[in-house]
């Protein structure tokens, strides 16, 4: 009898290189990932969004719950119950907030995000 293993490499979700470390897997990014987004969240203006929203987008980040869809700039957000999804822009989102052209902080995580992103190389 042969087992098989599945094997699977847990990836950043900034630039999808492996990740090895225990606290890079928890965090779902590796440490210079993480610093750009650390950083980018102290030079983004979110001067738009009240003080609680641009908490909650910090927490979204730090929770991994808005990943990179395969188009640059739109990201998956997983909304505060966990089940529901939204696609998220830094400009707008499909969240009920965003639907009635309001501010969310999902875009305000999405924003922190676009800025943290590495730079795309033209093919």
């Amino acid at each position: 009898m042969t087992t098989t293993q599945n094997t699977t490499t847990a990836r950043c979700l900034s630039c999808h290189r492996p990740l090895r470390s225990a606290r890079s897997i928890a965090n779902g990014r590796g440490p210079r990932c993480q610093a750009k987004v650390a950083a980018a969240a102290n030079v983004v203006d979110l001067t738009d969004y009240k003080p609680a929203q641009a908490d909650k987008a910090r927490e979204l980040i730090e929770q991994g719950a808005i990943l990179p869809t395969r188009r640059p700039g739109i990201y998956l957000t997983v909304a505060s119950d966990g089940t529901t999804t939204y696609l998220t822009h830094s400009a707008q989102c499909t969240c009920k907030a965003g639907r009635h052209q309001r501010r969310c902080y999902h875009t305000a995580a999405a924003r922190i995000l676009t800025a943290a992103a590495p730079a795309r190389r033209a093919a």
